[in-house]
């Protein structure tokens, strides 16, 4: 049967636009695409000491079952969770299956009518997706911009307060009490998955702490290639009502969790539907995580380690970006991001990279505004200076 004509309008656009998206089998060329900064991904290491592991437990099943409010909450829940919260200082640690089910879970439940949300006008694709599923109001702020998101708290933070004084003078405040408790939630991301790049964490925690606001800081690219996390190196972890973590990024498996208080987790376990109504993660699944994470701990502090190692090819790009005279947006991260203009000049460019070799991919509008097409290039500790090397030099000649 075919497609709705409404559909088929859609598809025929984005074929037009140079912009529609097909489904790619992994390639045998250099890495510079994919989101394993550590190398995670692919270490036997982790995928034995993982089997071992359930071996040792005698843990024998496949799947969780249902979700985890029904048969789905196996005992390796608790261990793994227990284990993030003391790695991560928090006070409790949810699990959910994915990143997206995470914001969604979060932005669809704990924002509430009346509420206000402020977030990033760079913010993830799941946040902006949560968002639209609140009940709150929401506004974006300019990007990294501290000052824009204090005009913006002062702004509705006035508006409140006008509010609230005209309901005490018609002594309908009884009333209308929750309209009147306004919350404000703040939202970022540490790291920036389409620019690499961070806000200033510290300045805008004070801000947001300064006029009573909640502040909520996605991690997904940061747990790992920072170790724990650009909160906890900045010691921020205590003034953060919620951090969302990823296991797909540099830990190198599967599922995502949020960071918060117990009563931030007695919430979302009664509230958010993306956590209630969907079969738990398999025992196997959380395996990983945990062997991932002692992986991370065991060899943060080697000199030889992934870590270590990613680091100096990040100061090794950023070196060859100088020397090259190439332009970048500034990141000190793993992402990093050439912008190119137009959907057929940056898929052509990354074309020519692939006949050479190099997997760096094209990031097209829509995904990113038009006319800030890019290359994005993702580094790992398993690329070789060489090749960073190799690949700039590309680059001084295609764009």
């Amino acid at each position: 049967m075919n497609l709705p004509k409404k559909l088929t309008i859609q598809l025929k656009s984005r074929e037009e636009t140079n912009s529609l998206r097909k489904l790619k089998t992994p390639s045998s060329l250099v890495d510079f695409s994919s989101n394993d900064y550590l190398g995670f991904a692919k270490s036997e290491a982790i995928f034995k000491q993982t089997h071992q592991f359930l071996v040792d437990k005698d843990i024998k099943q496949n799947g969780a079952t249902g979700s985890r409010l029904l048969s789905g909450n196996h005992l390796l829940y608790d261990d793994v969770e227990t284990f993030l919260s003391e790695f991560h200082q928090s006070e409790s640690t949810t699990i959910f299956n994915s990143g997206y089910d995470a914001n969604i879970g979060f932005f669809s439940s704990i924002p509430q009518r009346g509420d206000i949300i402020l977030y990033d006008e760079f913010i993830h694709a799941s946040i902006r997706d949560g968002i639209k599923l609140s009940n709150a109001k929401a506004f974006k702020f300019l990007h990294n911009d501290v000052e824009d998101l204090e005009k913006k708290l002062l702004h509705f933070i006035d508006k409140n307060e006008v509010f609230r004084q005209a309901q005490n003078d018609r002594e309908r405040h009884s009333e209308l009490d929750s309209e009147s408790h306004q919350t404000i939630y703040v939202a970022t991301e540490s790291v920036f998955s389409m620019d690499g790049d961070s806000p200033d964490l510290e300045k805008m925690s004070h801000i947001i702490k300064k006029h009573n606001a909640f502040f909520i800081v996605d991690e997904a690219h940061a747990v790992g290639v920072f170790r724990e996390g650009l909160i906890q190196k900045l010691n921020l972890q205590n003034e953060i009502f919620a951090r969302i973590i990823t296991f797909g990024k540099a830990m190198g498996c599967h599922g995502a969790a949020i960071l918060g208080s117990k009563q931030l987790q007695q919430y979302l376990v009664n509230f958010a539907r993306s956590f209630i109504y969907t079969t738990g993660l398999s025992p196997h699944s959380l395996a990983t995580i945990l062997t991932s994470y002692q992986q991370l701990v065991i060899t943060s502090e080697n000199e030889k380690s992934q870590k270590q190692k990613l680091q100096q090819n990040i100061h090794h790009f950023l070196k060859e970006v100088k020397r090259l005279n190439l332009s970048f947006i500034p990141s000190c991260s793993a992402v990093h991001c050439c912008i190119v203009s137009g959907n057929k000049n940056v898929k052509s460019i990354s074309e020519k990279l692939h006949q050479k070799g190099f997997d760096v991919k094209a990031i097209l509008s829509p995904t990113v505004p038009e006319g800030k097409e890019r290359l994005r290039f993702c580094l790992h500790s398993y690329n070789s200076t060489i090749e960073i090397s190799d690949v700039l030099e590309l680059m001084r000649i295609f764009v």
